[in-house]
């Protein structure tokens, strides 16, 4: 049974492959709205209203493509080795994975607010609530994050 649950942790390599194919594709994502914003500056030359909400998807997508990053690597260092990465990039602990993703996600949900605030395409009580509830979810977030790892006690 031991050898089986040690060679069972080769098993987050599906996990890790998956996430990295991912990264790649958000990557390209992100290199696409990248060539649409600079289009439409150059359509423009740079009078055009929509640029700025066109910069917010292109940070929102890289952002989720690091995201996709950081779980690959984290998963690789968590069940199968050491990585040559700085210590901030890759989570050493579940805990510490949770959190650096809380943070991500906090930003993540940042950007999209900001996409709507600048679209303006929502009524103002519907862009209130979702501000509201952007709030309330991303504080929620920092607080798990901030009070779990003050909770966290080193297992050897």
């Amino acid at each position: 049974m031991r050898t089986l649950i040690e060679k069972s942790k080769y098993l987050s390599l599906i996990a890790v492959v998956t996430l990295l194919l991912s990264f790649g594709i958000a990557l390209l994502w992100g290199v696409a709205r990248a060539v649409a914003a600079w289009l439409e500056v150059i359509e423009s030359i740079g009078q055009s209203a929509k640029i700025s909400l066109l910069l917010i998807k292109v940070i929102d997508a890289f952002l989720i493509a690091v995201v996709l990053y950081l779980l690959a690597a984290s998963i690789y260092r968590l069940f199968l080795g050491d990585l040559p990465l700085p210590s901030r990039m890759v989570a050493r602990s579940l805990p510490e994975l949770k959190s650096k993703l809380s943070g991500v996600i906090v930003l993540v949900m940042a950007v999209r607010f900001a996409e709507s605030l600048f679209e303006g395409t929502l009524p103002p009580m519907e862009l209130l609530w979702q501000g509201l509830a952007t709030a309330a979810v991303a504080s929620t977030l920092i607080a798990f994050g901030y009070f779990g790892q003050k909770d966290e006690t080193p297992v050897e």
